[in-house]
């Protein structure tokens, strides 16, 4: 399987279950995370600063696309014959292609592209909960800050490319309150 944007906080994630489950992983990110992608067990790594995964000749039974920064037509390019892409994030426009669009180039042969949003439930949440305490999925934290500085935070994220995740740290021992005028 191919996962697009798997330096990221969903992509790292995503490597990792992949992973637990026996896949063949290759990751897709930039340069500077290539090192990263391959400590957390992709299998492959494509630098998408030096090679488009959609043009070099490689087929995937399944394509996560977790930034969604991409056409359909380079998902269905690099599909095998019978293949799925599954669009989970990016822009809205590509969402949106993939909720729109997605079904109806899915007509065509047996690839598949779709669109995914998260059902949360008890019992996923429960296997998360067990692959984390197993050590099979560990949190990739790219930066820790805390609650008073959470506006900066939200300005990093927004910035882009944050490899992993960006937690915001509550000191249990300094709580502060907020005041809510009546």
């Amino acid at each position: 399987m191919l996962i697009l944007g798997a330096s990221g906080g969903v992509g790292t994630f995503a490597v990792q279950l992949a992973k637990s489950f026996g896949a063949e992983v290759t990751a897709v990110c930039s340069t500077r995370n290539v090192d990263m992608a391959r400590s957390i067990g992709a299998d492959h790594v494509i630098d998408y600063k030096q090679e488009n995964f959609s043009r070099n000749g490689r087929r995937y039974d399944l394509i996560i696309a977790v930034n969604g920064n991409h056409p359909l037509q380079d998902y269905w390019r690099a599909l095998s014959p019978s293949g799925i892409a599954v669009v989970l994030g990016g822009s809205l426009a590509q969402f949106f292609q993939g909720v729109l669009l997605g079904p109806l180039v899915s007509r065509i042969g047996r690839k598949k592209v779709r669109s995914f949003i998260a059902r949360i439930n008890q019992k996923d949440l429960v296997f998360i909960k067990e692959l984390l305490e197993a050590g099979k999925v560990v949190p990739v934290i790219d930066r820790s800050y805390p609650l008073r500085e959470t506006a900066e935070a939200i300005r990093y994220l927004v910035e882009g490319h944050t490899p992993g995740k960006v937690v915001i740290a509550v000191d249990q021992n300094n709580h502060t309150s907020l005041s809510i005028p009546t």
